[in-house]
């Protein structure tokens, strides 16, 4: 009896892992010297980003760690700071195993020194979103409640009566005495994008278990190497940044970071520190691309190896013209904050099989169910499982998203091609019932931004009294264009049905910080 496709391919996968550790150079880096004192961080810190911090300053001392607008600290350097910090933090805040250590930081090296550094202490760690407006943090922190506030100086009014920490350059000072082992490795919780609600918070503990399939198949399919600097755009709170700069950690690879985007200066920092790979969110493409040839062909991107997409969809149309652009060196990573990153896409699935979001990495597998819970056919369009090791166990507040036989909803709808690949169609929540038709969104977003005179779109439903609900376009044209235009567009390659009865016009559409559209903020004007 034949072994089923997917067996086959996750087999041939496993069996290149170890090539491409070989090729990324992450076992050159290894030493029979280190064995010891990376089997002694684990023993101390167990599987926790604490003794990511530790082993890379083990097997990577001088190598730089971070670059930002403070210039260049090693992992020797960075392992330093943090293990003072830690005391200081012990010492002067009593932060142990059973405390909560709240991030307000944008992207630099004060995020990651304190991300590592309450690790060390077993203390679980809040990520906090820097794009909420003051109302949203006070409630976020009084929720939450932690026992010390790390931030920036800009966000010193929404500390209200929370102990907090602006200074770590004072702490990274201290004489304060090491802090005792933990006794447990601590949660770190994101919080979800509250796209559709509420941010709620998903916590989990990273284990090398859960990070092994995703390394593995970064490695295998994207080609990073050890040692090259990354680019990490989007911020280190959301997941997509957050799994990148463990990534990073693990490959002895400087991180890249500056506290807002701008296209110019990324392509610039990857001629400069001459960069591996950027990560960024489909918004911050664009960006790219908005600079237009004259202005990318000022930097040397000779370096670039892979562009890591994800955190939002990224249309067709925006991929190709980026491929076209940059080269074969876009990837797409499809996962949430709930169930980490699920499924990866290379340049050749992207041109291969337009829209698609990849297959799932190794240790990941994905199914389409139907209402029932039971698995659809290829092509069928269903409700998204995936099962894997960043799986989180469920929300603080008890509740938890639907799981069958291991594998937890994504909220999105979508459907399997023969090869394995999977295609989003569009969020459960977001499918528009029209004249009794069912209509995903994201299919008529994708021809809208077929059409050259558009940058972005997004569809949306509203009421309509004879049809249920009809179907309204938000666009945002690179060109000047006509309402007519498009519809006939959508018209001319879709069903009738799926064109929208009106075309708004707009010069931007409402995102969150990683780039997310906040659908809810549209209204038909």
């Amino acid at each position: 009896m034949r072994p089923p496709d997917w067996l086959v391919r996750g087999a041939a996968e496993a069996g290149g892992v170890s090539v491409a550790l070989i090729r990324s150079g992450v076992w050159r880096s290894a030493r029979p010297s280190h064995l010891v004192p990376i089997e002694r961080a684990l023993r101390q810190w167990g599987q926790s980003m604490a003794a990511l911090g530790v082993i890379a300053a083990i097997r990577y001392p001088d190598q730089p760690a971070v670059i930002d607008e403070r210039g260049t600290i090693t992992y020797r350097e960075l392992d330093r700071r943090c293990s003072r910090i830690a005391a200081a933090m012990h010492a002067d805040h009593g932060i142990g195993d059973t405390s909560k250590v709240a991030i307000l930081c944008r992207n630099h090296r004060g995020f990651l020194e304190a991300t590592l550094a309450a690790s060390r202490l077993g203390a679980d760690v809040l990520f906090v979103n820097t794009e909420f407006a003051a109302p949203q943090l006070k409630t976020v922190l009084e929720r939450h409640k932690p026992d010390l506030l790390v931030m920036d100086e800009e966000f010193t009014a929404a500390a209200a009566d929370l102990p907090t920490v602006t200074a770590l350059d004072h702490l990274a000072e201290s004489t304060a005495p090491e802090a005792p082992k933990p006794r447990q490795a601590g949660h770190i919780t994101i919080l979800t994008s509250g796209t559709t609600g509420a941010p709620k918070a998903a916590p989990r503990t990273p284990t090398a278990v859960g990070l092994a399939g995703l390394t593995a198949s970064t490695l295998n399919r994207i080609g990073l190497r050890a040692g090259e600097p990354m680019v990490i755009c989007p911020p280190l709170f959301h997941g997509l940044g957050l799994l990148n700069s463990m990534l990073a950690l693990f490959l002895g690879s400087p991180l890249v970071l500056a506290r807002r985007f701008d296209a110019a200066e990324v392509l610039a920092a990857v001629d400069r520190t001459r960069a591996g790979s950027i990560v960024a969110v489909p918004v911050m493409l664009q960006r790219m691309l908005d600079l237009g040839p004259e202005e990318i062909a000022k930097y040397d991107l000779g370096s670039l190896r892979a562009v890591i997409s994800g955190a939002s969809a990224l249309g067709p149309a925006l991929a190709q013209r980026f491929i076209g652009q940059f080269g074969p060196v876009l990837c797409d990573a499809y996962g949430s904050s709930e169930i980490g990153i699920a499924t990866i896409a290379t340049s050749a699935d992207l041109l291969a099989a337009p829209g698609t979001v990849g297959r799932p990495c190794l240790g990941s597998s994905v199914r389409i169910l139907d209402p029932n819970d039971q698995p659809l056919p290829v092509g069928e369009t269903g409700r998204i499982f995936a099962g894997g090791g960043l799986v989180f166990g469920g929300y603080s507040d008890g509740s938890s998203k639907t799981v069958v036989d291991g594998r937890m909803s994504t909220g999105d709808l979508g459907h399997l091609d023969g090869s394995g690949r999977l295609f989003v169609d569009g969020r459960e929540d977001d499918m528009i019932v029209s004249g009794g038709e069912n209509v995903y969104p994201v299919e008529v977003e994708d021809c809208l931004m077929s059409h050259p005179a558009v940058v972005e779109a997004v569809v949306v439903g509203v009421p309509d009294e004879e049809f249920g609900q009809r179907l309204v376009a938000y666009v945002v044209p690179a060109a000047e264009v006509t309402e007519d235009e498009l519809i006939e567009h959508v018209r001319a390659n879709l069903a009738r049905y799926k064109a929208p009865r009106k075309v708004v016009l707009v010069a931007d559409l409402p995102r969150n910080a990683t780039g997310k559209i906040l659908r809810n903020q549209l209204g038909e004007s």
